[in-house]
């Protein structure tokens, strides 16, 4: 085991994350250092819920993936995404493929899943030209900032994703499950608290319900823990809206949020959320090699539209399981 070594304190601002500036040239082998500080940075992320670690000089897919070997305790495979990612290297993923001039609203990574991502990692191997920031929200003081009466609803019947798979839009099947016949995503789903629907022609709906509100495992506090707003139907462009309800119908989008209940959430909800997250949203733009360290069960994160390459490899790591919905 590596020799644990100490960080200087990280630099916090107002409005940005908590930053860690490495002195002098970068190290000669960003995973070495990662060894060497495992338990400090760990401890700096666990205080600020994120932080972005400047002059490691993460140059390829390959040395993020190794850093995140030294950093996690597991990494995982990424199953039922909403967007398609390609693979860079063991482990090691791009990030979602989402039209560049579209924001990825906030959202905390895979929070419909019942096994879920504790830690992310972010390397940014080539920094946008403009724009294409990965900004952080705390969930406790978005919970705390948010309407009570609509948090009390979520609360209590906690939330539903809707998902339409078809061949011609949106994530594969197999991509999504791991499986490729009829079987294997049905014995996925029921694995997973999934209920499912095979269309005529062999389309499938899915529908699965979860909290909204986590107790983060560490302390216990509260957190606003989904992403209702960011995987409901209002936000999609109105002209992407409008072809996928033409060619779908209204129950067949890629993906839609709802209640618990089933209800539909208003355009009006969507929107207050994401103003709620948009006043406590923290920004720092990407340099090249920056590694960013987030708690996903604490901190939502979001990706603003950009201009010129953007390659921002992940590490999806930590798995934990999350309380089944009351």
């Amino acid at each position: 085991m590596a020799v644990q070594s100490p960080l200087p304190p990280a630099e916090v601002l107002a409005d940005r994350p908590a930053v860690l500036r490495l002195d002098g040239p970068p190290p000669a082998d960003p995973a070495a250092w990662a060894a060497a500080h495992r338990t400090a940075l760990r401890s700096a992320v666990a205080e600020h819920g994120a932080v972005l670690v400047r002059g490691l000089g993460l140059a390829d897919a390959a040395t993020v993936g190794r850093v995140g070997r030294e950093l996690l305790d597991g990494v995982m495979t990424e199953r039922e995404g909403f967007a398609t990612r390609r693979l860079l290297a063991d482990g090691v993923y791009s990030s979602s493929e989402w039209p560049p001039d579209q924001p990825m609203c906030m959202h905390h990574e895979l929070s419909y899943r019942r096994e879920v991502p504790a830690t992310l990692l972010f390397g940014c191997l080539t920094p946008p030209a403009s724009g294409g920031i990965t900004g952080v929200a705390d969930s406790r003081t978005v919970l705390e900032s948010l309407d009570p009466a609509l948090v009390e609803r979520f609360e209590r019947n906690g939330w539903r994703l809707d998902r339409s798979y078809t061949d011609t839009v949106g994530v594969g099947r197999e991509e999504s499950f791991g499986a490729a016949s009829r079987e294997g995503i049905d014995a996925y789903c029921a694995r997973w608290g999934i209920g499912t629907e095979w269309r005529p022609g062999g389309d499938l709906r899915t529908r699965q319900r979860s909290a909204a509100v986590l107790r983060h495992p560490a302390d216990g506090r509260r957190g606003w823990f989904n992403q209702i707003a960011f995987l409901n139907e209002w936000t999609l462009d109105p002209v992407i809206r409008e072809y996928l309800t033409f060619e779908f119908g209204a129950d067949g989008l890629p993906f839609n949020s709802r209640y618990g209940d089933g209800g539909a959430i208003a355009e009006d909800t969507v929107l207050a959320i994401n103003g709620v997250y948009e006043k406590h949203t923290l920004r720092e733009p990407w340099q090249a090699g920056d590694l960013m360290v987030v708690d996903n069960l604490r901190m939502a994160h979001s990706r603003e539209p950009y201009e010129g390459e953007r390659e921002i490899a992940v590490v999806l790591g930590d798995p934990v399981r999350i309380p089944d919905p009351v």
